[in-house]
């Protein structure tokens, strides 16, 4: 039996599931057009509407900083102190946790552009230990050209929706990128330490091959819930392109191990000589093939990119509930739009059935007209906000 299917049996049901993790309560201090605000939010899905540059894209990524990294906009954190502010940008927060509540508070170092955390009053080290409190995925834009930018952006993609069903991607993450950057230094240096080289391509193989073998597993999730039949979005097929992810398909860990090692002793010379490494699970890119058409992503229509990219996210969700067993806070900035009125239903029909907390950006409160009796509508305008009824 598969670890999906071995999660999916051993899930709790919804009656004795936790809390859903939710963001009860936000409060924002100088952070980008915002000098002041306080918010309190409901568990169910939130609708922030109203004209372009109002702020609704702020408020999500001021909720995307819960997370680990930079946020949806992965910018550097002077970008986002208000205008003129005398002091760095400070958010606080309320989380509803699997584990009770949460208060959480961050900001970036006075003259650093580094982010402090607190987490229950006590400082953090770090901010990895966001992620063992809520799980927080989004779609923007800026990602609706995923499908045709370099492949280094859908391996990001896909490595963020591992790592919400794996935790430890992470950590396999940054081991094959240390022993990666080591040995390019080993290389250049010169003359080269064969047995150092040993060691640190060992290590690239063995978090290589752990790598490729959880993208793997996530693309086999999602891919049997892409496959289901949905009024609302495309079906899909997802593959991976990828040496390392190739050799998974005949042999065993172990084996594949050894012979990335292999590889990548035999390409010491052109690895000097052009930087990085020639092989390993970064160089891999992530497919996505609609089933109707049996066509590639980048040669269908920018709509239907869009749709597809929505596809993959609501279904990472839930697969996160299936192995995770909980869900994490969905950020959809400027989605509905691209939506024709039919799918646009069924999108707030599918958003109604997740149960996840999800909030929702747009320029016209009647795109979200399927949420009407279940969402919390409030109008944003120029960085103030207003209940909508």
């Amino acid at each position: 039996m598969s670890p999906l299917r071995e999660a999916a049996r051993a899930r709790p049901t919804r009656e004795t599931d936790p809390a859903r993790p939710a963001l009860e309560r936000l409060r924002l201090r100088d952070f980008r057009n915002y000098a002041g605000l306080e918010l309190e939010l409901a568990p169910g899905p939130i609708v922030l509407f109203g004209p372009n540059g109002a702020g609704k894209t702020n408020l999500l990524e001021a909720i995307s900083l819960l997370a680990p990294g930079r946020g949806l906009r992965r910018a550097r954190l002077e970008a986002l102190d208000r205008d003129g502010a005398a002091a760095p940008f400070r958010l606080e927060a309320g989380l509803r946790t699997p584990d009770g509540p949460v208060d959480v508070a961050s900001g970036r170092e006075p003259e650093s552009d580094r982010r402090w955390l607190e987490i229950a009053g006590q400082p953090v080290r770090g901010l990895a230990a966001l992620a063992d409190l809520v799980a927080i995925t989004w779609l923007t834009p800026a990602m609706d050209r995923l499908f045709v930018d370099a492949a280094a952006e859908r391996r990001r993609f896909l490595d963020r929706l591992v790592l919400g069903v794996y935790p430890d991607h992470a950590r396999r993450l940054a081991i094959f990128e240390r022993a990666m950057r080591e040995r390019s230094l080993v290389l250049r240096q010169g003359p080269r330490d064969a047995t150092w080289l040993d060691i640190l391509e060992q290590r690239m193989a063995e978090s290589g091959v752990a790598i490729a073998a959880g993208r793997r597993e996530l693309a086999a999730g999602l891919g049997t819930l892409l496959a289901e039949p949905d009024p609302a979005l495309p079906r899909l097929r997802l593959e991976l392109d990828g040496s390392v992810e190739t050799w998974l398909d005949d042999m065993a860990a172990l084996d594949a191990e050894q012979r990335l090692a292999d590889a990548l002793a035999a390409a010491r010379a052109q690895d000097t000589e052009a930087g990085g490494a020639a092989i390993g699970p970064h160089r891999s890119d992530l497919v996505a093939i609609d089933l109707a058409t049996n066509e590639a992503a980048p040669r269908v229509s920018t709509g239907r990119q869009k749709a597809m990219l929505l596809a993959i996210v609501l279904a990472e969700v839930r697969l996160r509930e299936l192995v995770a067993g909980d869900l994490p806070i969905l950020l959809l900035d400027e989605t509905a739009a691209h939506l024709d009125p039919t799918r646009r239903a069924g999108l707030a029909e599918r958003l109604l059935a997740l149960g996840a907390q999800v909030l929702l950006t747009g320029t016209e409160r009647h795109l979200f007209s399927g949420l009407d009796g279940h969402a919390t509508f409030i109008h944003v305008d120029r960085g103030l906000i207003r209940a909508d009824e």
